[in-house]
């Protein structure tokens, strides 16, 4: 069974290590230039994190469609999902959480 939860969370994780890759080797040549916070790409880590591949896509989309120079920015973060079945490793990608017997 938790093979089968590995291959699930698959997608989810390889878009965290893709943005994880961004944040270190592009992200630092922009500088500080985000309207919000977190930054879009930390968003786009913790949308992923949080809410799965699929949401997590429609939510940095939409994030991104709001970043212009027309919008006052702020404080943006992730809307929580409603239970939580899933732990992140200290590396930041996305486990499943051990069930007890």
């Amino acid at each position: 069974m938790s093979v089968l939860l590995e291959c699930w969370l698959l997608p989810r994780n390889a878009a965290i290590a893709v943005m994880l890759l961004y944040r270190r080797l592009i992200s630092p040549l922009y500088g500080q230039v985000c309207r919000y916070h977190p930054s879009c790409s930390r968003y786009a880590v913790e949308a992923y994190q949080l809410r799965g591949f699929v949401v997590g896509t429609v939510l940095t989309a939409w994030r991104l469609l709001r970043c212009n120079p027309f919008t006052p920015g702020g404080i943006d973060d992730v809307p929580a999902p409603r239970h939580q079945n899933f732990e992140t490793n200290p590396r930041g990608f996305v486990r499943p959480t051990e069930r007890k017997a």
